[in-house]
């Protein structure tokens, strides 16, 4: 569905990704990990056409990004620190903008079912300078699944989240992972614990290069921690 080969990117002199190779299968979740400064987010944006690789090759279902007419670009959909939301606005017309971006059909409805889906029905006509960082969160998925793509990154959804809203933005996250339309996910996290529980594969990215994978039926939450430390501090990074 989504595939990274070779990917470099460099800030100058300074190499952040080494040759990243990374394939997403259709209706995959991924759990990307890493120390601070291993290129994580520098991957996803560069997954989610925010920014260029220096070398290497994306392909979504198929077609080369750099290739890639805009709509292609509608197979996305992108969650990160930032919301991409507008404080003046209330939660319904952030949704309705951003859905007419995106031509979607019967708009009222959809906007409607994701309210509820992300529990702000209540608060639907409530400006965004209003929410917690939890809510704003919760409207960024709704933003996110509008157009229904079938692939999303998540890059730290749950960054400034107390342990309620973080639990409550998980149960959001799974549902749309296992529910009745499946969807391709990669997130990166620091909570390996949170990160097992809610994929299929976790991905370690250390240095700029994957160094270690599995599948999350091999590990447990009592090995977890070993596995990511040996893989992180490993000194079989190439340079």
């Amino acid at each position: 569905m989504l595939r990274a080969t070779k990917v470099t990117k460099s800030f100058g002199h300074f190499a952040v990704l080494k040759g990243v190779d990374l394939e997403l299968q259709q209706g995959e979740f991924i759990t990307l990990l890493g120390p601070n400064g291993a290129g994580k987010t520098t991957l996803l944006r560069i997954l989610a056409t925010l920014a260029k690789p220096t070398s290497g090759a994306i392909e979504l279902a198929g077609i080369p990004l750099k290739d890639a007419k805009a709509s292609i670009r509608g197979l996305l959909g992108v969650i990160s620190h930032q919301t991409f939301l507008y404080e003046d606005l209330t939660a319904r017309e952030n949704l309705v903008f951003y859905g007419q971006l995106y031509q979607v059909a019967h708009l009222t409805e959809r906007v409607n079912e994701l309210l509820a889906r992300v529990g702000l029905e209540r608060r639907a006509n409530d400006r965004v300078r209003n929410f917690s960082r939890g809510m704003q969160q919760r409207l960024s998925i709704a933003r996110a699944i509008l157009h229904n793509p079938p692939v999303l990154l998540l890059d730290e959804p749950d960054t400034g989240l107390d342990r309620q809203a973080a639990d409550m933005l998980q149960n959001v996250i799974r549902e749309l992972a296992t529910g009745g339309e499946p969807r391709s996910i990669i997130m990166t996290t620091h909570n390996l614990e949170r990160g097992l529980a809610m994929c299929d594969r976790l991905v370690v990215l250390a240095g700029g290069r994957m160094v270690r994978e599995a599948q999350a039926r091999d590990l447990t939450p009592e090995n977890l921690q070993n596995w990511y430390y040996e893989a992180v501090n490993s000194r079989n990074l190439k340079p």
